[in-house]
């Protein structure tokens, strides 16, 4: 993937894909099942340029016809795209920076457009800052306890392996939590911030839950 070393690398205009439930963080991977028109239009017109998406949650509290959207969002770089015979797209997102909506531009384009500043993010392109600060154990024990509240198990051999921030990261987005909660860990100021909330919505869930089903955690 490119490298961007500076906010100033990304532009300051994007094409947004809003998306609830969604959460792209930065140097984390988003499968994307395109097929809206607009939406198939945006990454063709994304991929014919600098190839760079912003995702962004649309705001719980609106049921409008065009919803407003978050202040934070997430910009991603798109790193694989398959068009298929059905003529839809399969499409991975890398994130690279959030960002803050500043307005929604005006366009003629069928897909949304906003104008974002990156100031306040930029050590999301610093690779693993602030790992060293996770509370990895109360992390794991929260994600153990979870599991076995839920029957569900998962490979702990590999997840032994994986870094502070991947963990983090790759479980706040797999976690089966409503789209402002998602929001709220997109927010966090840093990587020891999103693994304490990470932590503390999990030990809520475990509250509220009883077992399930069977089944296995990828």
């Amino acid at each position: 993937m490119k490298n961007y070393r500076k906010a100033t690398d990304l532009p300051k205009d994007l094409a947004v894909f809003p998306l609830s439930g969604a959460l792209l963080l930065p140097r984390t991977e988003m499968p994307l099942n395109i097929f809206e028109p607009r939406y198939i239009s945006l990454f063709e017109d994304a991929m014919s340029s600098d190839r760079v998406v912003g995702m962004v949650q649309p705001r719980h509290d609106d049921d409008g016809k065009k919803p407003k959207l978050s202040e934070v969002g997430c910009a991603g770089r798109i790193t694989s795209y398959t068009e298929t015979p059905d003529g839809r797209l399969l499409v991975s997102l890398t994130g690279i920076m959030r960002f803050k909506v500043k307005k929604e531009l005006k366009t003629e384009t069928p897909y949304r457009k906003v104008s974002v500043d990156y100031k306040g993010f930029a050590a999301d392109l610093v690779q693993g800052l602030g790992a060293a600060d996770v509370n990895r154990s109360g992390l794991l024990k929260a994600f153990r306890d979870y599991l076995e509240a839920n029957n569900m198990t998962t490979n702990w051999d590999e997840i032994e392996q994986v870094s502070n921030e991947m963990l983090v990261n790759s479980l706040s987005l797999m976690a089966p939590y409503p789209s402002q909660e998602k929001q709220a860990l997109l927010e966090a100021s840093d990587l020891k911030a999103r693994a304490e909330m990470l932590i503390a919505l999990t030990e809520i869930a475990i509250a509220k839950q009883g077992s399930g089903k069977n089944r296995n955690l990828q």
